[in-house]
């Protein structure tokens, strides 16, 4: 399955190279994540501010109205921890963090166009390339530590598949749009003891708001 991921994604990127000046596009913008799924106490988690950014290929199927948009994009997405907070003799204590999954996401979307505005839906896989830890800590709002951590994937799938769905606005070669990311799968292996040690990982799912930006190369012509 990895080979097959790796496979396509360098077939995508060799064929938009070739063909660059057919529908060819780059995307950028912010991600806003969180968990969804079976979570035991959802209050635990918050929502956290990513990023993502890639290429686009539009292929037209029907001149402008339809076309089929495959995209390769690394997207930071995960959940914003509840911050602890404490009262000690030496002042206030408070911690936050936040917990980042990256992911190298292979989107396969149906575009519809009716003037300026499209809709756009369909699957997606994605490969999780890392997950890092933030935790800063503060003493009466002063930062008195951070530190960010490598956490070893072992225990969770390399794969997500999902889908995708959004609307959004044209302007030449550029595009504005809101996108959501669902995923089909949880994240964690079902095998695993030690995440945490937290039974609310089991069915944990990434839900991503995405406000991104698009230039398509090819519509200015």
């Amino acid at each position: 399955m990895k080979k097959l991921f790796l496979s396509l994604t360098v077939a995508l990127l060799s064929f938009a190279a070739a063909q660059a000046q057919s529908g060819l596009g780059v995307r950028a913008g912010a991600n806003f994540s969180n968990l969804s799924g079976d979570l035991k106490d959802e209050s635990r988690y918050e929502n956290k501010v990513g990023f993502h950014g890639g290429l686009t290929y539009n292929i037209p199927v029907a001149g402008e109205f339809f076309s089929v948009q495959p995209e390769l994009l690394y997207a930071n997405k995960g959940f914003k921890y509840e911050d602890t907070q404490l009262e000690l003799p030496t002042g206030s204590f408070r911690r936050e963090g936040n917990m980042n999954y990256n992911y190298l996401e292979l989107p396969v979307l149906a575009h519809i166009k009716a003037g300026p505005i499209y809709f756009e839906a369909g699957p997606q896989a994605s490969y999780l390339l890392s997950v890092k830890n933030n935790i800063k800590e503060y003493i009466n709002d002063e930062r008195t530590s951070s530190a960010t951590t490598d956490i070893d994937k072992g225990d969770m799938k390399d794969f997500e598949f999902g889908y995708a769905a959004g609307v959004g606005i044209t302007s030449g070669i550029l595009s504005v749009g809101l996108r959501y990311n669902g995923s089909l799968t949880d994240f964690m292996d079902k095998l695993s003891t030690e995440y945490f040690n937290d039974e609310n990982f089991t069915d944990a799912r990434h839900s991503t708001i995405m406000l991104t930006l698009g230039l398509n190369f090819s519509a200015s012509r």
